[in-house]
């Protein structure tokens, strides 16, 4: 889809007259939001006036619904960078990063965030999406291929919250097709919805403990002294994560060092206050991280510094109460201590299989970091 779009209202007069729009206008059905919020979609039928076009270079649509979209000025939309300051409703044609950045700084703010492209790209839809998800404002995507609506449709399973196509048959069957799909997927998702419970800090058994090799592990230097007890939530996926404990244990070979968490390979995830997670070879000084205790009491601090070097590792394998496995992988040390049931800090070179310790599990999908309604594995 070529040139940029913009939202401004026309008379609905001259669409009647069909000034503005080849074609009759078509009635389409278009889904209601239920929750969870986005499993349906609205589709917007929108006839582009060529000849309108020309003047300034821009397209202008007629949109073709059974009723306005909320927020967004009908029946005439014109397609340009920017916002329509009566409706609420911002356009963003997105050719650029910079681009992707104007969108997202709407999400929260705008009641509808509609996106074109010069060239169609996944990458920014599905970014739009996921800042979205649990915010007021929705998201719209014009789209000009059957192919493209699919993928519109279902990015990051959650969707946009409406296609906007042109006219012809090919489209609207494909758009169509996909609303018909939210439909059915929205069903199970509302059952799966109800049964969800909150998963926080619980515990897991041992299952395996053995060499993982060399490789790079971060300690997690902290801006502020951690008390005895607390860690930092790792793990080796971000749905399972154990309570790894900061060295503020007493050794008889080296001095505490009350300030660190010895947190382990690179590629692994921890969580961040807000409640998104975070690899830790992303992290960096500056960062806020979570602190964590055994009774699930959580406090936020500053990095002062990331330490990152060659060392063996250990590989923890532990077992939910339901049954689910993660891992965790930590330097070979008797100063990295994981958190067992009772809450006492226990060196990883003598946990045993077998033995319970203090973990996080939570299956909600990630992308990048940001929880979204989404079933993502990790192994």
């Amino acid at each position: 889809m070529h040139g940029a779009p913009n939202f401004r209202a026309s008379t609905p007069e001259a669409s009647r007259q069909g000034h503005l729009c080849r074609g009759a206008p078509r009635s389409i059905p278009r889904g209601r939001r239920t929750t969870p919020r986005g499993m349906t979609m609205e589709v917007w039928s929108l006839g582009w006036d060529d000849a309108a076009a020309s003047d300034e270079g821009i397209a202008r649509c007629l949109l073709l619904a059974d009723e306005p979209p909320a927020g967004v000025p009908a029946p005439l939309l014109d397609l340009r960078n920017g916002s329509d300051k009566t409706s609420g409703a911002v356009h963003v044609h997105i050719s650029t990063e910079a681009d992707q950045q104007t969108a997202l700084s709407h999400v929260g703010l705008a009641e509808w965030i509609v996106l074109s492209f010069q060239d169609w790209s996944m990458i920014p839809v599905e970014n739009v999406v996921a800042a979205a998800q649990g915010t007021p404002t929705k998201v719209a995507a014009l789209v000009d291929s059957p192919q493209h609506v699919a993928g519109a449709a279902f990015a990051l399973e959650h969707g946009v919250d409406a296609v906007a196509v042109r006219p012809t048959n090919s489209l609207l069957d494909a758009a169509l097709a996909m609303r018909a799909a939210r439909l059915e997927q929205q069903q199970t998702s509302e059952e799966d919805h109800q049964t969800r419970e909150h998963q926080g800090l619980g515990v897991s058994k041992v299952t395996a403990v053995e060499p993982f090799g060399i490789g790079d592990r971060v300690c997690v230097d902290l801006a502020g002294l951690l008390h005895p007890g607390e860690g930092m939530l790792v793990g080796s996926t971000a749905a399972h994560m154990a309570l790894v404990h900061g060295e503020t244990v007493p050794s008889a070979f080296v001095p505490t060092r009350p300030f660190r968490v010895n947190a382990g390979a690179v590629h692994q995830y921890t969580l961040l206050p807000n409640g998104s997670t975070r690899y830790l070879s992303e992290l960096k000084p500056g960062d806020e991280v979570l602190v964590t205790n055994p009774t699930g009491t959580s406090r936020t601090i500053m990095i002062g510094r990331m330490k990152i070097e060659r060392r063996p590792f250990l590989s923890v394998v532990f077992i939910d109460e339901k049954g689910q496995e993660g891992r965790v992988i930590l330097q070979n040390a008797e100063t990295v201590r994981l958190v067992d049931a009772r809450g006492s800090p226990m060196s990883v070179t003598a946990i045993e299989t077998g033995m319970r310790l203090i973990t996080r599990s939570d299956n909600t999908g990630r992308h990048v970091g940001q929880p979204i309604e989404s079933e993502v594995t990790e192994h």
